[in-house]
């Protein structure tokens, strides 16, 4: 049972004040705190010869506690920025990064994804088109590339471009929060250089190729909780661009296709707000 605390009845506006006065004294503190913790791990890591600063999956589990635990007038959408933003300038303070995003759908909506979810401090680098930004991204020490879920047909089968062992991957699908009124809802794979670790695995995605369409596939593919994301013409007939549940095995998926398969990322499931029980958070 939650402890409730006894509030003064003859509190004032400028008691109030005070109040949040204080308690914005102690988060900066904290924040203040969390750098110097990085800065430790920083150390850490390079005596260690770490990797990637970049954990997909330990940044969709500390969204997943933040979201199952909020509640309150504070809407969810400013938590979910506010963490975001401070996951990804810690980050950026391991290891300076830029995000090259393909502009060619629109400005504006990608550019107010990327800061909402990478804040102002990490550079934003646009492109017109995605073959630019993943080579972009090839090219870069450790830099994020943001790329449209539901790319036009113009874009073509980009998805074949990280088929190869050393091409960049999907590490994340953003929004991580999903909710019909997000003010960042533009769907994005999030690309970056291979990952040794720290990769959130909940959804795999493949490549196929296929000579010619067969209707059956959708439904072989539905029976195994997968479907077709991404679907293109390519020099050799069809390109198909598949999600898969983390749990089934690459090579069932094989099977079902008759057709050799290639890995191209991972991310993790997406958390749905709209499912979860009202607790008074949200717009």
């Amino acid at each position: 049972m939650a402890i409730m605390l006894d509030r003064p009845t003859s509190e004032t506006l400028a008691d109030l004040r005070n109040e949040i006065d204080r308690i914005d004294a102690r988060m900066h503190e904290i924040l203040m705190e969390r750098g110097e913790i990085i800065d430790r791990l920083i150390a850490v890591k390079a005596r260690a010869g770490s990797g990637s600063a970049f954990r997909p999956g330990r940044e969709a589990d500390m969204m997943r506690r933040l979201v199952s635990r909020h509640k309150g007038i504070l809407p969810l959408d400013t938590v979910e920025s506010i963490w975001r933003i401070i996951i990804s300038t810690f980050t950026f303070v391991q290891a300076a990064y830029s995000v090259h995003a393909d502009v060619s759908g629109g400005d504006a909506p990608m550019r107010d994804c990327c800061r909402f979810h990478f804040g102002f401090t990490v550079p934003f680098v646009p492109h017109a088109g995605i073959g630019s930004v993943i080579d972009a991204v090839a090219a870069s020490q450790g830099d994020l590339g943001l790329i449209p879920v539901e790319a036009g047909a113009a874009a073509g089968p980009w998805w074949t471009r990280l088929a190869e062992p050393a091409a960049p991957k999907i590490i994340a699908r953003l929004p991580f929060v999903e909710r019909h009124d997000h003010p960042a809802g533009m769907p994005l794979f999030v690309i970056a250089k291979p990952l040794t670790e720290g990769a959130a695995r909940d959804v795999v995605l493949y490549v196929v190729s296929l000579e010619t369409w067969e209707d059956a596939l959708l439904l072989r593919l539905s029976g195994l909780g997968a479907e077709i994301i991404g679907k293109a013409a390519d020099g050799c007939g069809l390109s198909l661009l598949i999600s898969a549940p983390g749990t089934l095995a690459a090579a069932e998926l094989a099977l079902a296709l008759e057709q050799p398969l290639t890995e191209i990322g991972s991310h993790a499931a997406r958390f749905d707000f709209s499912r979860t029980p009202d607790t008074g958070a949200g717009a």
